[in-house]
C-alpha cells in the first residue's frame, strides 16, 4: 500500500537546500519538504485534486522566494506518501496545516493553492485567520460559477459522499488496491509542454489532464469521491476574508465560467484578480508567468515578524 515508502516512491528532482520530513498526525504520517527557515512567515504550497507535492517541484527549484522565505510543500492527507484509509476533507486538511505550522514554529504562513489546494487555503484562512498572512488562489472553485457537467457534479455531492463511505467500507473488509502507480507531476508537466508545441495536441492535453481514469491509477477511489464533494463545497462569502489575496484565473475556464468566477473573486476586500492565458493548469502551461505573479505578490508579505509575533492559536 502507498503508506509504505518503497511502494509509492516518486522521482523527485531535489532542490539543494530542501529537506524531507514527516509529521505524525492522527491516522496519517504527513510527508513534506521544506527549505531553510527565514525571518518571516513560511510560504506553504498546496496541490490540487488527486495530485501531490511534485506539482510544485519546478516552482521550488526556480523561484527567487527561496532566498526570502521558508518554502513548505506537502502531500495533503490521502495524497502521495501521506497515505491514509481515513476520511479526508477540508477540516482535516486545515487542521493538518496548522499542526505543520506549529511543528515548524511558524506563527503565520502565506498559503498558495491550486484548485482543491485553493479551497483548502480558503477554508484554513476562514477558520484560523490569525495564522494566514496572505493567500494566492490559482483557479479556486466557486460553486455559483460552475457550468455544464461540473454544476451537475456539484449537485451530486451527497451521492459522491455515500459512494465514498461505501468504498471505505469495502476497503475495511479487505477489498482494496495494495499498490498505486507513482505520479511524478514534474515529469508529466515537461512532457505536456512538449506536446503543446503542436496545436493538434491541445485536445489530447485537456483530455489527459481532465481524465478521472488517469487520476485513479495513482489515487484511491474513496478519496477521489470525497474530494469531489470537498472541491464543490460552499465557502464563506468573499467579503468575510480580511487577508490580502491574489486570485489567478485561467482564461480557458475549463470547469467554470470565467466572467462569473472573476465577478465572485472581485468580492474579496483585499484581493487582486489576474488572468493567465491557459486552460486549468497554469503551473503546467505557463510556469514562468505564474511564478512571476506569485513572487510579485508574495514578496511584500514575507518580511520579518514584528518583535511581538502573533500567538500560535
Amino acid at each position: 500500500m502507498r503508506g509504505q515508502q518503497n511502494c509509492h516512491a516518486r522521482p523527485l528532482h531535489s532542490v539543494s537546500d530542501e529537506t524531507a520530513h514527516v509529521l505524525d498526525r492522527p491516522g496519517v504520517r504527513l510527508h513534506y519538504r521544506r527549505t531553510p527557515r527565514r525571518a518571516g512567515p513560511a510560504v506553504v504550497l498546496l496541490h490540487g485534486l488527486a495530485s501531490n507535492l511534485t506539482r510544485w517541484s519546478e516552482f521550488v527549484a526556480a523561484t527567487s522566494l527561496r532566498q526570502q522565505a521558508q518554502l513548505i510543500r506537502l502531500d495533503l492527507r490521502g495524497h502521495g506518501d501521506s497515505d491514509t484509509r481515513r476520511r479526508v476533507g477540508l477540516e482535516a486538511w486545515s487542521d493538518d496545516l496548522i499542526a505543520l505550522l506549529d511543528a515548524e514554529a511558524q506563527p503565520q504562513a502565506v498559503l498558495v493553492g491550486h484548485s482543491l489546494g485553493a479551497q483548502v487555503a480558503l477554508h484554513c484562512a476562514a477558520h484560523y485567520p490569525g495564522r494566514v498572512r496572505a493567500l494566492v488562489l490559482i483557479d479556486p472553485v466557486f460553486r455559483a460559477a460552475l457550468r455544464g457537467r461540473w454544476r451537475l457534479m456539484a449537485a451530486a455531492g451527497p451521492l459522491f459522499a455515500l459512494a465514498a463511505t461505501a468504498v471505505r467500507g469495502a476497503n475495511a473488509v479487505g477489498l482494496r488496491r495494495r499498490q498505486l502507480a507513482p505520479l511524478d507531476l514534474e515529469a508529466l508537466d515537461r512532457q505536456a509542454r512538449i506536446a503543446l508545441q503542436s496545436p493538434a495536441a491541445e485536445a489530447e492535453f485537456i483530455r489527459q489532464y481532465s481524465s478521472t481514469r488517469a487520476d485513479l491509477r495513482s489515487f484511491r477511489s474513496a478519496h477521489y469521491l470525497q474530494e469531489l464533494v470537498e472541491l464543490f463545497r460552499p465557502l464563506p462569502p468573499p467579503a468575510s476574508y480580511a487577508q490580502p489575496m491574489l486570485v489567478l484565473l485561467s482564461t480557458g475556464a475549463t470547469f467554470a465560467a470565467l466572467a462569473a468566477t472573476r465577478s465572485i473573486a472581485a468580492g474579496f476586500p483585499h484581493g487582486r484578480v489576474q488572468t493567465i492565458d491557459c486552460h486549468h493548469w497554469p503551473l503546467t502551461e505557463r510556469p514562468f508567468e505564474v511564478r512571476q505573479a506569485i513572487e510579485g505578490f508574495v514578496a511584500p508579505h514575507i518580511g520579518p515578524y514584528p518583535a511581538a509575533t502573533p500567538a500560535l492559536r
